[in-house]
């Protein structure tokens, strides 16, 4: 019954979905997609989802074609987003996001960093990731009484639905593969855009801003000026 509705609430996304998306690009010169929008809406973002939960979220599955023409969007937003695919399936929304991209224009991402929860287990705490593993443990693993971090690990690749995670060199270079450049990283919330500057809400949505800060980074990057045709890509 569960699959069925949701097999429901996608046909009705997709049946409004043209209407939705000519409206957004009527009423917005500057275009802004937001990929995996769960309740986290952005005012002036054309928010997507794989199951719209209100009117206002477009239906948009990530891992398949966007209903976007080449070189029409000027920026692309995902907030805990890729690491929920399989990793051939994120490159593939990569490559999407810079066939509808303009030439410079900017993705930006924010994911779960490998390399910070690998550190966790790491023989000397820093006081931070000892908040860290006492948050996560408490909020999500109660029962557990030896080895946290461990547990924290394992949880980190099995909850919430996670398929792959990225640290910072392994999206780099996949991003470099797909054509992106000029790649940069921040703190969430942060950006030297005022179009991406605190629109993440992971934090707010964990009800834990540190929590957030300690475990993921943000990344951004341009389309070439002389971006190819997608033809060519």
């Amino acid at each position: 019954m569960r699959a069925g509705a949701e097999d429901i609430k996608k046909l009705y996304g997709f049946m409004l979905r043209r209407r939705q998306v000519e409206r957004y690009f009527s009423d917005n010169a500057i275009r802004k997609v937001q990929l995996g929008t769960s309740h986290s809406l952005i005012a002036g973002w054309l928010n997507t989802d794989l199951l719209p939960n209100s009117p206002e979220v477009v239906y948009l599955d990530a891992t398949t074609r966007f209903p976007f023409k080449d070189s029409t969007i000027d920026y692309v937003f995902s907030e805990h987003v890729i690491e929920h695919m399989e990793y051939q399936s994120g490159l593939s929304m990569l490559l999407e996001c810079y066939r509808v991209l303009k030439p410079g224009g900017k993705i930006r991402m924010s994911t779960p960093d490998l390399r910070v929860l690998v550190g966790l287990l790491s023989s000397e705490k820093t006081p931070s990731q000892n908040f860290y593993i006492d948050f996560a443990t408490r909020k999500f693993l109660p029962d557990t009484a030896h080895c946290k971090e461990v547990f924290i690990i394992n949880n980190a690749f099995r909850a919430w639905g996670h398929q792959f995670l990225y640290d910072r060199q392994t999206i780099e270079a996949t991003m470099r593969t797909v054509g992106f450049e000029n790649i940069r990283y921040y703190r969430p919330g942060e950006s030297d855009d005022e179009n991406l500057r605190g629109i993440e809400s992971h934090g707010r949505v964990m009800g834990c801003e540190e929590f957030n800060q300690f475990e993921a980074f943000a990344v951004e990057a341009d389309v070439p000026g002389n971006k190819k045709p997608s033809s060519d890509h």
